[in-house]
This record gives C-alpha cells, structure tokens and sequence, in this order.
C-alpha cells in the first residue's frame, strides 16, 4: 500500500483499489461531476457510487468526460431495498447501468440485507455475474449472520461486504469473519462523519508523522487490511484523503487506534434499519 493505484485481489482474482471516492449525498449533475473530475486528477480509480444516491448519470459522464479508459476504473453502484428480489434486481442493474453508461460494471452490491429478500436478490448477482455484466459481487451492511445465512445456499460467495468501519466502530468479529471467508470488507463512513478527528489520541498520532487527522484514520482503515472510500466534493479534501501512501503506522499506533473503539455507529445497525 505504497501508491495510490494499489490494489487489493479479491477471491476471483479482479483487482480493487484500496482507495476509492465515495458520493453519498453528493448532487447529481456539476457537483458530482467535479467531484469525480477532481478524484480522478489526483489519481483515484475507484468510485462508489449507488441507485439511491440519485448522481449515477453525473459519475458516468465525469468517467466519459475524463478520457481515461474504462478498464482502468473501478466502478461499484448498488440496488437499493425497494427494488430488491430476482426480476426487479435485473431491472434495477440495467437502469443502473444506462445511466452510467457503461458496458459492464466493475462491483454490485446488495445495499442492505432486506429480510426475506436478499437471497432473492443475491440470485440476481449471480446471474448478472454469470453473464458478464459484472465483474465482480458483494453486499453492503451485512453482519456476520447475515453473511452465514447467504453462504448456506449461495453459488457463488460475496467478493466485497462494504459496512460502516471506523476506530470508534472497529468490527473485529465481523473483519476476522470475512477474512476467515476470503470476503474483502471495504470501509463506508470511515471517518465517521468527521466524529473521530477531534479525537486527542488521533490528533497526537497525526502530529507525530506530521499528517492529518482524517489521513492518520485512513491509513489505519489500509493497514487493517481494508479498503476505504471517504466521500468529499471538495477537491482539497479529496487530495488530502489520496495523502496517505507516504507513510507507516506503528504496531504502537496502530494498538492506540484500535483501543477507541465503542462500538458507536454514526449509521443505522443492520439489524434494526426501517427497511
């Protein structure tokens, strides 16, 4: 994890940036646009983005726009709980897939584990995956339970299980499990909505490799073995967040980190989200 184009492999060998941009709540149109523009200026390749976040025509045409080649990139959207089952799964991924424009998209998700619904859904994934239309499958927000129950009777295993992942919510069982399972966790929210950076012993860390805050938690998210995506519309930030291939936390860091866990989420649980 030295270079920004650093990736992870997942268990069907595709490659995945460790580092991605994130658009949550970002406008469709110029706003996301930029945002996508600026990322990919300063050497992102990997962008997530989702049906219910309404800007999947904005980061298609910043991707178009931007010139690079497509196999470059690493694109991830999402179908979201209301469409979720067999046919409106396809449906929801071909409307997906119109507004980015795109022939094939590189990872889709299950956005969150709708009971009685994402088994259905998951059979969808398989199918889409079967055929080429993905490269690679995962799911969002999904327990270790969850995660259990899809692995029972699924064809083919989750490559990718993006959750809520911060120092003030380390989800030690849930990593080790996906690890166990050869499933990549990836890290939404990794600065816990700006919760986290204030904190002392984060700040201290920071001041000692003279970086900052939100630099010092991203880079502990990449030596935990997990792949980040901070979302921000502003370039300065965005170039901030690609700052963190220059430098190495300690094991002493690294314990420091690791001790301010509270299990607080800034997110709805899983297990109890108002689906």
């Amino acid at each position: 994890m030295k270079h920004i184009s650093d990736c992870t492999v997942l268990h069907n060998q595709v490659k995945m940036p460790w580092l991605g941009l994130g658009v949550y709540k970002i406008p469709d149109g110029e706003e996301v646009r930029g945002a996508v523009r600026y990322a990919l200026e300063h050497g992102y390749r990997s962008i997530d983005t989702a049906a219910l976040y309404e800007n999947e025509a904005g980061v298609g045409q910043a991707v178009k726009e931007s010139g690079l080649r497509r196999e470059d990139l690493f694109i991830t959207t999402k179908v979201w709980n209301t469409d979720q089952g067999y046919e409106s799964t396809l449906a929801a991924f071909e409307t997906s897939r119109k507004k980015l424009a795109m022939d094939m998209i590189d990872l889709y998700l299950i956005h969150w584990p709708v009971k009685g619904k994402y088994k259905e859904t998951w059979k969808a994934l398989e199918k889409l995956y079967k055929e080429g239309w993905v490269r690679a499958i995962g799911v969002s927000n999904f327990h270790a339970h969850h995660l259990e129950d899809l692995l029972a009777d699924c064809e083919i295993k989750p490559m990718v299980n993006q959750v809520e992942y911060h120092p003030l919510l380390s989800q030690q069982e849930l990593r080790r499990f996906c690890q166990a399972q050869g499933i990549q966790m990836e890290a939404w929210s990794p600065l816990a909505r700006g919760q986290i950076l204030n904190d002392s012993t984060v700040l201290t860390i920071a001041g000692k490799h003279q970086k900052t805050p939100a630099q010092i938690v991203l880079r502990w998210d990449l030596q935990n073995g997990v792949v980040t995506i901070p979302k921000s519309s502003s370039e300065e930030r965005i170039a901030e967040n690609a700052g963190i291939f220059d430098f190495v936390l300690s094991a002493d860091d690294m314990a420091a980190l690791d001790s301010l866990n509270e299990n607080k989420r800034v997110g709805p649980d899983p297990d109890n989200f108002s689906f």
